[in-house]
């Protein structure tokens, strides 16, 4: 290879000597042809042309003078005198000697002044002789007129012919230049090249040298090898058989070389192919496996024993023709250890997926009867209660649900784990989703005298393309622990969108607070599953560890990442990096954004074969003014479907006889009165796929087990249309306050703490109203910062119609509307007067039956 790296460089140095020649004669004869032209006489004719064209009209002229004068003028003298002139300028016009000068715009124009002369005399020099003499005067006050152009033509030649000859001697210095240049580089080159090919002549002096002592060094290499290295001609004879391949096949050097590779070590049913692939190489055809990296194959050992190998081969050429040599592994055990880790690999995938269908049968074992235990404490939060029951009925419930949350997010991760956590992109408003979460997380807060604040750093991006599911999870995770471990502090939320030419935009969301911070040996493992940042039996709040290391599969599976900074005492920031696609702001997002109406009474049948659960969904149902029927399996619910329609099913999915997609099946590929009706799906399954299973079989909705109230009237507003005569009833006055969430905050923090906070809130509603009536005195972006951290307040404690009013005051101040914000403002007051009173720590009144 290097032999030929030098046969080349050797041939470009001499093709570049021959260029130089080659250069050297075209500039040679350049030259030449520069000096023949210059030594011409054509130039000369050429401007004598010129100036004899000039000497011609003069001549003209001069016969016109004379024939005015004479008595008796000689015209046909005249007349041949004007042919003449006329003959030179038509040759100017015409020949092609003067066409780069008729470029010249000096020398075409006056070339057309006089042309459109000599067009004008034709006629008169061509008239009889008493026009002609007639004409005369006319005729002479015409040529004088011309005479200039004459002159102006010729000079313009002239001037032409003489910058045409500098350009030529100048163009002949650069020839002779060039030469010159081309001679000394060429003499260069040859002294270079002279000098190059005795460097060459050492080089090959010194690599013969050391081939000799390469070819040695390889015979040690080649014969200390571990694996076993064969080396055989075009003809399938082995040249070279070293020491790891005489133990690899059992057979003596000395036996093997001469012998054909065929009959030694390619086992008989390859024998065939073998042959057929040597004599297709020796014809020069396809090369299916020299040349192609590592192949496994088989080979037979000398005592017949057949065994795997990995090979390559590569081939070479020499003064004796091609030949190919062979590089062979035994590769029996590794081969043996696949096989065992395959096996070991399918055992596991098998445990895997009976892992998955446990977690999947343990869930829907599970939600089953916690759907019994939930449903009846709702209906029993419906009955006439002591406070202390209520309370202890509050309080089963909220452990309900986290045991509800601890399934959930437990079989969130499996999926992950498993590869089968599936995203779901939907339209969404990020700026209203992080409203959500912070108003969620106010409660929590203000109970922990903290500030819980967010923004966005640079442009506002409302509404992309995610998943908003996942999105919250993490958000909800992330903030809730930073309000968790924040006592008397602050939590940031900092919402910012960076660009990025190549993977698009990247939302960056950094959660900052001033909590208790985070170890530095805990910070590596805090996304670890069960790890959390205060692992003492005294720490001050719970929680499984899961949320964050959630939060992390989350994010990976958005494609993303998540990261933390923290300092032990003095708080905890965690960044998170979502690509994400923003997206136009749909038509609907007022209605998107507005509640939904509760579903006129509706005729229901509900499909479920768990008595208790058929009790808790019938009492929930028939509470909110609907009619049910019941049917126990799915047969009978087909056969129910056929003769009556019902305005909804509701499914349950694992039922006896026939189960719920069954049922559903026969339901929409039939022609019976509910072939159209919505059916939704009642399941305590929640793996992704099973569900679109679900959809896929015509069912129009899914309604995740444990069964609510709110879950339940939810899904009928949203597939049945409300009564026409809804809204034209008379009106619900709804109080100011919600007092469910007084009534949580109770529970979580007891009448006492209650009373201090809502002390402390009736203060901050007093000063910020103070406030806000001095609009005057502060800038737009001050008042729309004070009145949404109320709002927040409010939210959080149930006040919805004054957190409406304060966000009627926000949006206004953020528009710049003057005069709107002013109305909003002068609201305030009398929604403030009849919220207070209904802001009691003390439970109002006992809940009772609707």
């Amino acid at each position: 290879m290097k032999h030929f790296a030098y046969r080349v460089r050797l041939f470009a140095f001499v093709l570049l000597g021959a260029l130089c020649v080659v250069a050297i004669i075209l500039l040679s004869r350049n030259v030449s042809r520069d000096l023949k032209l210059l030594n011409s006489a054509s130039s000369d004719n050429v401007q004598w042309t010129l100036s004899q064209a000039e000497v011609e009209f003069l001549e003209f002229q001069m016969k016109l003078s004379t024939a005015l004068i004479a008595p008796a003028p000689n015209l046909k003298v005249l007349r041949r005198e004007f042919d003449i002139f006329y003959s030179r300028i038509t040759t100017l016009e015409r020949a092609s000697i003067y066409a780069d000068m008729r470029e010249q715009p000096e020398f075409s124009r006056n070339l057309r002044i006089i042309k459109t002369f000599l067009a004008r005399a034709v006629a008169q020099i061509d008239a009889s002789d008493p026009e002609l003499r007639a004409a005369l005067p006319q005729l002479l006050a015409n040529t004088v007129d011309v005479r200039s152009n004459v002159r102006k033509l010729s000079n313009s030649g002239l001037d032409y012919f003489a910058n045409d000859s500098d350009r030529r001697r100048g163009a002949i210095k650069i020839t002779l230049m060039q030469l010159a240049g081309g001679v000394s580089f060429l003499m260069l080159v040859l002294v270079f090249l002279a000098a190059y090919l005795a460097r060459l002549n050492a080089q090959n002096v010194k690599r013969r040298a050391e081939a000799i002592e390469a070819g040695e060094r390889m015979n040690i290499v080649t014969s200390t090898a571990l694996d076993a290295v064969i080396v055989s001609d075009a003809q399938g004879r082995i040249l070279v058989f070293n020491s790891a391949a005489e133990q690899m096949f059992g057979y003596s050097a000395k036996d093997a070389i001469g012998n054909k590779l065929g009959q030694l070590i390619v086992p008989d049913h390859h024998v065939a192919g073998h042959e057929a692939g040597m004599e297709r190489l020796r014809a020069g055809g396809a090369r299916h496996v020299v040349g192609k990296g590592r192949i496994k194959l088989e080979a037979k050992r000398a005592n017949g024993d057949i065994f795997p190998v990995e090979f390559a081969i590569q081939s070479a050429n020499t003064d004796d023709g091609e030949i190919f040599i062979a590089f062979l592994r035994d590769i029996s055990l590794r081969v043996q250890s696949e096989r065992e880790l395959v096996v070991a690999r399918d055992r596991a995938l098998a445990g895997e997926k009976a892992k998955t269908d446990f977690l999947a049968t343990m869930s829907h074992e599970i939600r089953t009867p916690l759907n019994g235990l939930l449903g009846n404490l709702t209906l029993l939060g419906d009955t006439r209660l002591s406070a202390k029951q209520a309370r202890y009925i509050k309080n089963m419930d909220t452990s309900g649900k986290l045991l509800m949350g601890h399934i959930s997010d437990v079989l969130d991760i499996t999926k992950y784990d498993a590869g089968k956590l599936r995203l779901r992109p939907v339209t969404m408003n990020l700026s209203d989703l992080l409203q959500d979460i912070i108003d969620n997380q106010s409660g929590a807060a203000l109970a922990h005298d903290t500030t819980l604040e967010w923004g966005w750093t640079g442009q506002q991006v409302d509404w992309i393309c995610a998943d908003r599911d996942r999105i919250q999870h993490i958000l909800m995770n992330v903030i809730g622990n930073a309000v968790k471990f924040t006592h008397n502090g602050r939590v940031t939320v900092d919402a910012q969108v960076h660009a990025d030419a190549t993977d698009g935009p990247l939302l960056q969301i950094t959660v900052s607070d001033t909590g208790i911070g985070i170890d530095p040996d805990l910070q590596t493992q805090i996304f670890d599953d069960f790890m959390t940042g205060d692992s003492s039996y005294d720490r001050d709040v719970g929680g499984t560890g899961l949320g964050l290391g959630i939060a992390q599969r989350f994010v990976k599976a958005l494609g993303g990442t998540i990261t933390v900074e923290s300092e032990k005492g003095k708080g905890s920031s965690f960044a998170i990096h979502l690509p994400i696609t923003p997206t136009a702001s749909p038509a609907s997002e007022k209605v998107q954004r507005a509640t939904r109406a509760e579903a006129r009474p509706s005729d229901i049948l509900l499909v479920e074969d768990n008595e208790i659960n058929r009790m808790v969904a019938r009492e929930m149902l028939m509470s909110a003014g609907h009619n049910v029927t019941e049917a126990h399996n799915g047969q009978l619910a087909v056969d129910m479907a056929q003769d009556h329609r019902f305005d909804l099913i509701l499914m349950d999915i694992s039922m006896p006889v026939l189960d719920g997609r069954g049922a559903t099946r026969a339901i929409r590929s039939g022609s019976g009165a509910c072939v159209h009706t919505p059916i939704v799906a009642l399941t305590a399954n929640a793996m992704a796929e099973e569900q679109e299973a679900f959809l896929s079989d015509g069912m129009n909705d899914i309604l995740t087990k444990p069964l609510n109230r709110e879950g339940l009237i939810r899904v009928i507003a949203n597939h049945m249309a409300a009564a026409p005569d809804a809204q034209s009833t008379a009106k619900v006055t709804t109080p100011a306050v919600a007092f469910a969430y007084l009534d949580e905050l109770r529970d979580m923090l007891g009448v006492e703490a209650l009373v201090k906070l809502l002390i402390r809130y009736a203060a901050e509603v007093d000063e910020t109203i103070g406030y806000l009536q001095d609009y005057d005195s502060h800038t737009h972006d001050d008042i729309a910062q004070r009145a949404h951290r109320i709002a927040g307040s409010s939210a959080a404690l149930g006040a919805v119609d004054l957190r409406t009013a304060l966000i009627a005051v926000e949006t206004a101040a953020k528009k710049g509307d003057q005069a709107q914000m002013v109305e909003a403002i002068g609201c305030l007051p009398a929604i403030w007067a009849a919220t207070q009173p209904q802001m009691s720590a003390e439970r109002r009144t006992a809940p009772r039956m609707p």
